[in-house]
């Protein structure tokens, strides 16, 4: 069985253990809108949509593993791990805006694209989850300047 497929059977089982464990999540008290299982949940059913697209596509398979794209994949997992480390202290626009250099560098965009990008999605997200969904995020370095402008 190619890895890729090993892969995307990997990633349906982890998101079949993260339904398991976000299952349960409740608010002591019902005061966001959507409570706080709803985004693991997402997240796992896109992991899951992810996985079964890996393991079912037709065509050419790579063995990920092995050969020049083991590289970028090591790249990632390291980004993301370095994104775990710095959320909280960093803060979420920060953290976000870090690790999308790396990663949007490893699919072609330049420095000045994945900066923006970055700080872009960053900042959009933030005002997403935080003001929209009321999902509480690590504000970090950037706490006096949200403050001044009241976000």
């Amino acid at each position: 069985m190619n890895s890729d497929r090993l892969l995307g059977l990997a990633a349906i089982g982890m998101a079949a253990a993260m339904t398991v464990a976000a299952w349960g999540y409740a608010a002591p008290v019902e005061y966001e809108p959507v409570g706080p299982r709803a985004f693991p949940l997402l997240l796992a059913a896109l992991l899951a949509l992810a996985g079964a697209w890996l393991a079912v596509r037709p065509g050419r398979h790579v063995d990920l593993l092995r050969g020049p794209q083991s590289g970028v994949i090591a790249l990632c997992a390291a980004s993301i791990v370095v994104y775990g480390i710095v959320f909280q202290l960093l803060g979420f626009v920060v953290a976000t805006a870090l690790m999308a250099l790396p990663v949007g560098r490893i699919f072609g965009g330049s420095w000045k694209q994945c900066a923006l990008t970055g700080i872009g999605m960053g900042l959009v997200l933030y005002v997403l989850f935080d003001k929209l969904l009321d999902v509480v995020l690590p504000k970090g370095v950037l706490e006096p300047v949200f403050s001044l402008i009241g976000l």
